[in-house]
């Protein structure tokens, strides 16, 4: 199952919209901003419960 979910782009601060796969319960992977085209780092943990705790960095950011 797909999950919607908004981030703030950590380059250019708008609210973009991702779609979370909640079948897998641990994710880190890269999307691009909708906005300013840059890489996202995005680590993703769904709950028990089946909520997403998304975690979403820049590429110089630990």
């Amino acid at each position: 199952m797909l999950l919607p979910h908004v981030i703030d782009c950590p380059y250019c601060g708008e609210a973009v919209e991702i779609l979370i796969d909640a079948s897998i319960p641990s994710q880190n992977y890269i999307e691009d901003c909708q906005v300013c085209c840059r890489p996202i780092t995005l680590n993703v943990a769904i709950d028990g419960d089946g909520e997403a705790q998304v975690r979403a960095s820049g590429e110089n950011e630990a």
